[in-house]
């Protein structure tokens, strides 16, 4: 998952609207939406959220579609990633302008399926060879015993870090918040970058400080919330004192865009990120070697380690009109083809178990450091109030980074909001 502040919960009235729509428009025409085994035609309307240095090659790769089914007109439409929950939303719960396929970050999966938008895969060309998708993978597409999406992308987050800054500094890559609030005052002395950019206006950004503390949002399973107990205190106290300190500079607004540029002009020399923004950092001026970045795990707590998984999933609009068609897209662009090509262009993570035993993909320094980090991230809930457990935690940050709140506030109001919105956990 990549990352960010998820859409507004629909009406009751608007999840009536889109059980409606399964049997309304998407934005496709009538050809190819039965089971006769004939010809795809038709246009297949695919909405793309990823960032401006994969874009290309998203669409690219989709429009190759089109060559193994001329009769099939792909309109490749690029949505920013924080507007196209809402957008989403909002188009097939009014039964308009909703695509027929969407690429679709893990936490929506189960929200989107939950109001009756997502059509289920299962026994579909869509879900082609399920058994080759990494298991965690597949965790996310499921909801209620069905599966709503094909797995495309998966990822967490690592450390990104200059080589050349730490180098100068004398200092080795942090293995615990500690240490790196400890070599800060060296970073900034010997090379006059600061140590950390702190991502404040993410909450996806504040669960590796939670989960260094052993710490998580709720037991789905038990249906307890965690958030308020002393690892959610210990997280908030150390991104406060990260920012106090001033071994991290943070903001509470554009950090996706301020954190990068940060990185790649070398005025901080680390961050947290994700294989997403891989080819973005070696767009910069401090990596015109690609080799001076480097990729660690997230540093840990006093207890422990971890950040969360993300990824991304390929969904169909349940109000298609061209189901077929749809179907074999999503097939297409979740294929062990198109993800070793993903991999290849972009070094983001496969989903699929037999693309890490291709050579150019094993090879791959990013999927050398990332794939055990997958292997070992922490699985979020994949419930359907899923997206809404980040809103809370949004506002405590600002406050905690701020001064409005103390820790021990931050964490109370997070877990007070929580039992709010899940009435059946304690």
């Amino acid at each position: 998952m990549r990352r960010g502040i998820r859409g507004i919960s629909a009406t009751a009235l608007v999840a009536g609207l889109a059980l409606a729509a399964t049997a309304c428009g998407g934005g496709g025409d009538s050809g190819g939406n039965d089971n006769s085994g004939g010809e795809l035609s038709g246009t297949v309307t695919f909405w793309d959220t990823s960032n401006d240095a994969e874009k290309a090659t998203y669409r690219k790769l989709a429009e190759g579609f089109e060559k193994e089914h001329p009769k099939v007109d792909v309109k490749y439409v690029s949505v920013p990633f924080g507007d196209a929950n809402a957008k989403f939303k909002n188009a097939a719960g009014g039964n308009s302008g909703a695509p027929d396929v969407m690429r679709t970050e893990v936490a929506w999966v189960a929200d989107f399926a939950n109001l009756g938008y997502l059509a289920p895969l299962d026994g579909t060309p869509a879900l082609d060879k399920a058994d080759d998708y990494l298991p965690q993978a597949l965790g996310s597409t499921k909801f209620k015993g069905k599966t709503y999406a094909a797995p495309q992308v998966i990822d967490t987050l690592g450390l990104f870090y200059n080589k050349k800054i730490l180098k100068d500094a004398g200092v080795a890559v942090p293995k615990t918040f500690a240490e790196l609030t400890a070599a800060a005052k060296k970073v900034k002395s010997k090379t006059g970058a600061t140590a950390l950019y702190l991502r404040g206006d993410d909450p996806y950004w504040f669960l590796p400080y939670l989960y260094s503390e052993g710490g998580d949002m709720v037991d789905a399973r038990d249906k307890i919330v965690q958030i308020d107990d002393g690892a959610g205190v210990k997280a908030f106290k150390t991104i406060k004192g990260l920012v106090d300190s001033k071994a991290a500079v943070t903001d509470a607004t554009d950090g996706q865009e301020n954190q990068l540029k940060a990185l790649k002009d070398g005025t901080v020399a680390m961050a947290v990120d994700g294989p997403w923004d891989i080819e973005g950092a070696r767009a910069g001026k401090a990596f015109k070697d690609k080799d001076n970045l480097g990729v660690a795990p997230v540093p840990g707590g006093e207890t422990a380690q971890g950040s969360p998984q993300g990824g991304w999933n390929l969904s169909v609009y349940a109000g298609t009109k061209n189901l077929q068609a749809s179907y074999a897209f999503v097939q297409y662009m979740s294929s062990a083809k198109i993800q070793q090509q993903t991999t290849e262009k972009l070094s983001l993570l496969p989903t699929r178990k037999s693309v890490y035993d291709v050579p150019a993909v094993k090879n791959n320094e990013m999927v050398k450091f990332f794939k055990p980090a997958v292997d070992g991230a922490v699985q979020r809930p994949w419930i359907a109030e899923g997206n809404s457990l980040f809103e809370p935690i949004k506002v405590q940050m600002n406050k905690v980074l701020t001064g409005a709140s103390t820790p021990e506030q931050a964490a109370k109001a997070t877990g007070d909001a929580y039992r709010k919105l899940l009435k059946d956990y304690k």
